[in-house]
C-alpha cells in the first residue's frame, strides 16, 4: 500500500510544484488583500476532518483542505471546511433545517437525488456566467444534465460513480466456481447467490436501508427492462410498467429465496465482509476499488457488470457528488468563483485538481473529458478493475435521477415492502404510481430527469 501511494504521490507533488491552483486564482476574480480578513465561507461536506482513521477519508480530506488553502493563499475569502456527521443519512436534517432558518452553508455537496429539493427552493446559484462554454462542453452530458435546468448550470459534478457487482474470489473458489461462472442474467445471479449463502456468509448483498442511496442502486434494474419511474420526455409517471414490477419482484425473490440477507453484513462494510467471509457478492459502486486497495490490498476480488433480465439491456447508474453554491450565502460571488475555478475551468490547474481527485484520492470515473484524457497519461487507472469500469461498465451508464422527496419516498416504500415485507410487486408498483401521479398534478419546478 505504501509503495502504491508513493508511486501516485508524484502526480500530487507535481501539481504543488507547479504552483497548484493558487496561481490561477491570484490572477482571476476579485481577490484583494482584505479578502482573507473577512468571515470565512462555510463548505459543508462529508470528507473532512483529517483525523478520520480511514486512509481513504484522509486522502480525500487532504484534497479539499489543500484546495481551500491555495484559495486563501491567493488572497481570496477563506473557505472553512465543516464536517457533517451522517451527511448521507436520510434522517439527518441538519442541512435542510439550516436552510429553513436562513442559515444554510455557503457551499455544500449534493447528489442528484437532492438537487431539486434545493433548486426548487431557490437557493442554488447559477454558475453559468462564471464558466466558459468550452468548460461546459467538456463535461460528459450524463454527468452535467442532472445539475442543469433550462441550459443553466447549478452544480459542478466531481466524478461519476458507476455500479457493478463485486465478488469475493475465495468464496467463489470454495464453492467450485470460477470466472466462467459469473452470472449474466438475473436468474443466474440469484441461483449463485443461493449457492454461496451459508453459515455466516451472505451470497448476494443488495442495499436494504431505505434511503436515496438504496433507490439509486435500484433504478438500473428498472432501466434494464426498458422501464422508468418518470418518463424523461413526457414527465409522466410510468412506475407501474412491467419493467418496474419485475425489478421489485427480483428484489423480493432475492430475500425470500435466501440469496440475499435482510440486513447488511459487517455493518455495510464490503471490505470487512469480504476479508472476514461474510459476503460473496455485493452490488455497489466503483468507490470500493480504492477502499479495497487501501484496506485489503492483497485480498483477491473481482467485478462483473450488473446482470440483465430476459431481453434486457446492460445498464448501470452513474452517481457522484457535485459542488453547489448557496445564492443566499455570505458571498455567493466568491463561492461561485471558488467552485468554478476548482471544478469547472479549462485551466491546467483545474484539470490537474480533478485528476488528483478521480485518479489519486478517490479512484472514480471523471465527469469531464479532459480529465479522462489526462488520467489516461498518468497510469493511475492501470488497475485492471478500474479499466473494466472505464471500458466496459461506465459506457452503459445513465445519470442518477433527481427526483424530489415525494417521488423518492413512493419508490422507497415499494422497494421496502416488496423486498423485506413480502408484499406483491405489482400492487406496490401501482401504489407508488398513484402517489407519484397525485404529486405531479400540482408539481411546479425543474424537470424530473
Amino acid at each position: 500500500m505504501t509503495n502504491h501511494l508513493s508511486r501516485r504521490g508524484a502526480l500530487r507533488l507535481g501539481v504543488a510544484a507547479a504552483g497548484g491552483l493558487g496561481g490561477a486564482w491570484a490572477l482571476g476574480g476579485c481577490s484583494s488583500s482584505s479578502a482573507a480578513d473577512r468571515a470565512p465561507m462555510q463548505f459543508w461536506n462529508n470528507y473532512s476532518p483529517q483525523s478520520q482513521g480511514d486512509p481513504n477519508i484522509v486522502a480525500q480530506s487532504d484534497w479539499f483542505l489543500d484546495a481551500t488553502a491555495r484559495w486563501a493563499d491567493a488572497g481570496e475569502r477563506p473557505v472553512q471546511m465543516v464536517y457533517i456527521p451522517g451527511y448521507t443519512d436520510p434522517t439527518n436534517t441538519r442541512i435542510t433545517t439550516a436552510f429553513a432558518s436562513g442559515d444554510g452553508p455557503d457551499l455544500f455537496l449534493i447528489s442528484p437525488g437532492d438537487f431539486l429539493r434545493y433548486y426548487n427552493g431557490g437557493v442554488l446559484t447559477d454558475l453559468t456566467p462564471y464558466m466558459d462554454q468550452a468548460a461546459i462542453d467538456d463535461y460528459y452530458p450524463e454527468a452535467l444534465a442532472t445539475r442543469t435546468v433550462d441550459g443553466k448550470v447549478y452544480g459542478l459534478p466531481m466524478e461519476q460513480e458507476p455500479l457493478a457487482v463485486f465478488y469475493d474470489i475465495p468464496s467463489f473458489e470454495e464453492a467450485g466456481l470460477s470466472e466462467g461462472d459469473l452470472p449474466q442474467t438475473w436468474d443466474e445471479m440469484l441461483e449463485i447467490g443461493r449457492r454461496l449463502t451459508g453459515g455466516q456468509r451472505a451470497g448476494l448483498v443488495f442495499d436494504t436501508t431505505p434511503s436515496y442511496y438504496q433507490n439509486f442502486t435500484f433504478y438500473p434494474w428498472v432501466w434494464q427492462g426498458g422501464g422508468d419511474v418518470i418518463d424523461p420526455e413526457s414527465q409522466e409517471a410510468i412506475f407501474d410498467s412491467e419493467a418496474a414490477v419485475q425489478a421489485l419482484a427480483m428484489y423480493g425473490e432475492a430475500v425470500r429465496s435466501g440469496a440475499s440477507p435482510r440486513t447488511l453484513p459487517a455493518g455495510g462494510d464490503m471490505v470487512g465482509a469480504f476479508t472476514n467471509g461474510y459476503a460473496a457478492m455485493w452490488h455497489t459502486g466503483i468507490w470500493q476499488v480504492e477502499a479495497m486497495r487501501q484496506n485489503a490490498p492483497d485480498h483477491p476480488y473481482g467485478v462483473f457488470p450488473m446482470p440483465t433480465p430476459p431481453g434486457g439491456e446492460p445498464t448501470t447508474v452513474l452517481g457522484g457528488w457535485a459542488f453547489v453554491v448557496n445564492s443566499q450565502g455570505v458571498d455567493p460571488d466568491a463561492a461561485a468563483r471558488f467552485t468554478v475555478e476548482l471544478m469547472g475551468s479549462m485551466s491546467q490547474e483545474s484539470i490537474d485538481a480533478a485528476v488528483q481527485w478521480n485518479g489519486v484520492a478517490k479512484g472514480n470515473m471523471p465527469a469531464r473529458r479532459s480529465v479522462t484524457e489526462a488520467i489516461g497519461n498518468t497510469g493511475s487507472f492501470e488497475d485492471p478493475i478500474l479499466q473494466q469500469f472505464r471500458d466496459e461498465i461506465t459506457p452503459t451508464g445513465r445519470g442518477e435521477p433527481r427526483y424530489p422527496p415525494v417521488v423518492y419516498k413512493a419508490v422507497s416504500n415499494a422497494i421496502q415492502k416488496t423486498m423485506l415485507a413480502g408484499a406483491d410487486a405489482q400492487q406496490q408498483a401501482e401504489i407508488a404510481q398513484s402517489a407519484i401521479e397525485s404529486y405531479l398534478e400540482t408539481y411546479e419546478g425543474g424537470s424530473l430527469i
